[in-house]
């Protein structure tokens, strides 16, 4: 009986800590859109050059692995595609499926995770780096708040630059698909590119970009959420950055399951 009560004791220890936890990251995007709109009243506005620092760090310096990705998730949709509908003799009508998965699902999802793991980690760690070596402390000290100095222009970067990164990855993997389903069919790629303009419309380009930027912010916050909550020291550090990791891609997959759930219906 006894075991029983610390099992149950012991979920709702967790359950309780991560409401806790999701409230902070709560008050941390509540704070940060204040300190947006009114900061300059206070002499304490969101500077923009720290923002277009964050925007270089997390957008720009992604380019080359983000456009390697999504050229590999072009030409593996390219070859599933006209595998499986190869079957049915159906391959001509490869363009439909792979304009509608890239732009919809594959490019913000894909990107969201690879920002994850590479930007939500080093979010988490720089901030619990900060927070041990008592930098945060020091900030406060000094009348800077921390939110509005550390925590907003991250925000913004990220919700501003992954739909960027994400309509990058459409380009990049339609134009890669395009090449191999023309070169396998036997048609020109100016027909291909033809095809998938007449399929896509305005509302499934956009459904990708609204994704990516709330993929963005919960980045964001969960890496600040890890970074802030750290202890422990060195090691502490290390575990804080890969439960950011951990934590920002599951809440991606399963609010792009919501997401796509509640867009269908």
């Amino acid at each position: 009986m006894a075991a029983v009560l610390k099992v149950f004791e012991a979920i709702g220890r967790r359950t309780a800590k991560g409401f806790d936890e999701w409230g902070f990251a709560a008050s941390l995007l509540a704070e940060s859109i204040l300190w947006v709109f009114v900061g300059r009243f206070y002499r304490q506005p969101v500077r923009f050059s720290h923002t277009f620092t964050e925007m270089m760090r997390f957008g720009i310096a992604a380019l080359p692995i983000a456009t390697l990705m999504a050229a590999t998730i072009g030409l593996m949709l390219a070859i599933q595609s006209l595998y499986s509908l190869g079957l049915f003799g159906a391959q001509n009508f490869a363009y439909w499926g792979i304009a509608l998965s890239v732009t919809r699902e594959f490019s913000p999802l894909i990107m969201g995770i690879l920002i994850a793991g590479r930007s939500g980690s080093a979010i988490a760690a720089r901030l619990a780096t900060m927070t041990i070596n008592q930098e945060v402390d020091a900030l406060q000290v000094m009348g800077i708040n921390p939110v509005r100095f550390l925590v907003a222009p991250m925000l913004i970067a990220l919700v501003v630059m992954l739909p960027c990164i994400a309509m990058w990855a459409n380009v990049v993997s339609i134009v890669a698909a395009g090449l191999y389903v023309s070169a396998e069919l036997d048609k020109t790629f100016a027909s291909y590119v033809y095809d998938t303009l007449n399929v896509l419309r305005p509302d499934d380009v956009w459904h990708g970009i609204i994704k990516s930027s709330f993929f963005g912010l919960l980045i964001g916050l969960v890496g600040v959420m890890n970074g802030a909550g750290v202890s422990g020291g060195a090691e502490g550090v290390g575990r804080v950055t890969t439960r950011a990791v951990v934590q920002a891609i599951t809440a991606i997959v399963i609010s792009d399951m919501i997401i796509g759930y509640l867009s269908t219906h």
